[in-house]
């Protein structure tokens, strides 16, 4: 038998696609960019990236109860329907400590590194499980945008600006903190150039025609670094060991497969007591994160009954 294609996680509101009608009509300014493919569907072109943006804003209004997002062109504008889905592997992940039931409310504490102006982990976070989330980037504009998404929305998430890009939790986490997850989407390629040739294949998937314009944007900080998402999240593992008592979790995106065997050996140089790669999948493109915790999970269910 032919292997079923992969899905989204099953209480993602997207696992079944986009209601147009639906999206247009909490935000008009859609139906502009709504076309007909040639199989007789409706769809948004994705190649335009005002399109992108303003499907975002429609998803983010109808779904997420959010009244007001947008951003500088030129910065990452995310596929919702992905975003999502990582929240609600995460929440499942914090379940298995919690004596099976999804952990929600603001007593649930949610650290977002690399929250970019978007702020879209946050605001789809507090949405579908009400946790409190802090949300740290490098990028001053980031940082003030994502405060002022933040404000406009009325929703209490925490912004702050990372003053050294060398590090990932430090300057970020205080000595009161304690976190029962943080997240992490990393900039994947390793040069800009890297990200020009990826910039490419999508564009010939999309329109057929080799172009170097980004339809999803991103600053360069949002989009590559030296070494790539292999050194950036090896920086995080060895950081992580100095908040290993104030984090109950940490996880970070990994997309590129082959990736893990490096990130996996350089956890077995750490003193974590367990390890996750939780697969995830959005139509044809798969994805997974790393998860790891410094708890072993007697210690970590200890602690959700304590601070739940």
């Amino acid at each position: 038998m032919p292997k079923s294609p992969p899905k989204m996680h099953p209480r993602n509101r997207h696992l079944h696609g986009y209601d147009l009608d639906l999206l247009a009509a909490q935000c008009p300014a859609l139906t502009e960019y709504i076309v007909i493919t040639p199989r007789g569907q409706k769809s948004v072109d994705f190649s335009n990236a005002k399109a992108v943006k303003i499907l975002n804003q429609a998803l983010l209004k109808c779904y997420y109860n959010v009244s007001f997002w947008d951003i500088p062109d030129q910065y990452l504008c995310p596929p919702i329907p992905g975003r999502v889905d990582y929240i609600h592997h995460l929440a499942d992940l914090l379940a298995a400590d919690n004596q099976g039931q999804i952990p929600t409310g603001r007593q649930v504490k949610a650290l977002d590194i690399g929250t970019g102006a978007n702020l879209v982990y946050p605001l789809t976070g507090v949405a579908e499980y009400g946790w409190a989330f802090t949300g740290s980037d490098i990028d001053s504009t980031s940082v003030n945008i994502a405060k002022q998404l933040a404000a406009f929305n009325q929703l209490k998430i925490t912004i702050k600006q990372q003053s050294n890009p060398a590090h990932i939790f430090q300057h970020i986490i205080t000595d009161n903190d304690l976190f029962h997850i943080t997240m992490c989407n990393p900039p994947f390629h390793a040069s800009q150039q890297d990200v020009e040739k990826g910039t490419a294949r999508k564009w010939q998937n999309l329109t057929n025609q080799a172009s170097k314009q980004l339809n999803f944007g991103g600053q360069s900080n949002e989009l590559w670094c030296p070494g790539g998402e292999r050194e950036f999240i090896s920086n995080m593992i060895n950081e992580s060991q100095q908040y290993a008592e104030q984090c109950v979790w940490f996880s970070s995106l990994v997309s590129k497969k082959d990736s893990l065997p490096t990130l996996q050996l350089a956890l077995k140089k750490q003193p974590v007591k367990e390890v996750k790669v939780v697969a995830m999948a959005q139509g044809q493109k798969v994805s997974r994160f790393l998860a790891w915790s410094y708890f072993d999970q007697a210690t970590r269910q200890d602690i959700f009954q304590e601070f739940l």
